[in-house]
């Protein structure tokens, strides 16, 4: 497919996933696509990560698995492709739905939003459950302004790769590079931790989920600046920018940490710092430490608001460079 039709499908997809979303009714039903990626990985960890190997062994067992995990979602990508051109129009339509579904800005908002709404609503409790359904630290750990915290800096670290990074591979490699990102990144997710069974058998996934997810963080700093601009004006705008730069390599991952940043310049509050995480304490630098030390519910809803601001700018922006491309 011609990067032109890419920049249009990817258009179709993300004004898609931004109104209709993951419509549950279809995903009780069948099983969504990153089921079958994470089903396809845990074989690949029960048959090649026993723990009666060395850690040499299980590292290039990882290697071995996390590479043969992309060739056949690259393979899946162009037979999908293929499949897709047999239908002309129809087929730009229907590739735009499956673009969609590997997107995540309405379900992202949804999320996030819904823990403030429970702050609200139910108070703490809530809110730490409906927190735990989107981060892995332990939810009864967190007093009020952690859980809004958490929320926040899932809203941004996910921009990035639910978001952003997905369009952008997708852009410049259509189906084969969505597909190899999104089996990457559910990789990391689910062996690319430091955990003794898994710090050498997903050491290849984490480091490539590294490696492609660098242009995304990066370009996500932008987006939600600008998204701040919209939202919040000049002021917020300029401290994202700033706060990216002077703290985003603050955190423990060469990634998360930019869109991290940007959205505490933009919201003014701190984030990140010591958290807990299967009952370990990890323990890092505050990031935006002159901002607000006390985040709220009002917050949260602030970090949506210029999330879908900035979701809104990449999508001008892929509507700019289709009409440069036409």
């Amino acid at each position: 497919m011609m990067i032109d039709e890419n920049l249009l499908v990817l258009l179709l997809a993300l004004l898609l996933d931004r109104i209709v979303g993951d419509p549950q009714w279809l995903w009780s039903r069948v099983p969504h696509p990153v089921v079958i990626f994470g089903a396809a990985i845990s074989y690949a960890d029960q048959q090649l990560n026993p723990s009666s190997l060395t850690g040499s062994q299980r590292r290039m067992n990882g290697v071995a698995a996390i590479l043969a995990l992309l060739v056949l979602s690259i393979a899946a990508g162009f037979v999908f492709d293929r499949f897709f051109a047999l239908f002309g129009l129809a087929g730009l339509v229907l590739e735009a739905g499956l673009v969609a579904i590997f997107l995540a800005q309405k379900s992202l908002a949804d999320h996030v939003a819904a823990v403030a709404t429970a702050l609200r609503g139910e108070g703490l409790a809530g809110g730490r459950s409906a927190v735990s359904r989107i981060v892995g630290r332990d939810p009864e750990t967190l007093d009020e302004p952690a859980v809004c915290r958490a929320a926040i800096e899932s809203l941004a670290e996910n921009f990035s790769d639910g978001v952003v990074a997905p369009a952008l591979w997708y852009a410049v490699l259509g189906l084969p590079g969505l597909l190899a990102y999104k089996m990457l990144n559910t990789a990391d997710s689910m062996i690319g931790h430091r955990s003794e069974k898994y710090i050498d058998f997903g050491w290849a996934a984490a480091r490539l989920d590294d490696i492609a997810n660098w242009p995304a963080a990066r370009l996500s700093v932008l987006l939600i600046a600008a998204g701040a601009w919209i939202r919040r004006g000049m002021s917020p705008c300029r401290e994202a920018i700033r706060v990216a730069m002077r703290d985003g390599g603050l955190h423990r991952s060469p990634n998360s940490g930019r869109p991290e940043a940007a959205m505490a310049g933009a919201l003014n509050v701190q984030l990140a710092g010591p958290r807990i995480y299967g009952g370990v304490i990890v323990t890092e630098p505050m990031i935006n430490n002159a901002g607000r030390d006390v985040a709220t519910a009002g917050d949260i809803e602030d970090g949506v608001s210029v999330f879908y601001a900035s979701c809104m700018v990449l999508t001008g922006l892929i509507f700019g460079l289709f009409l440069c491309f036409l």
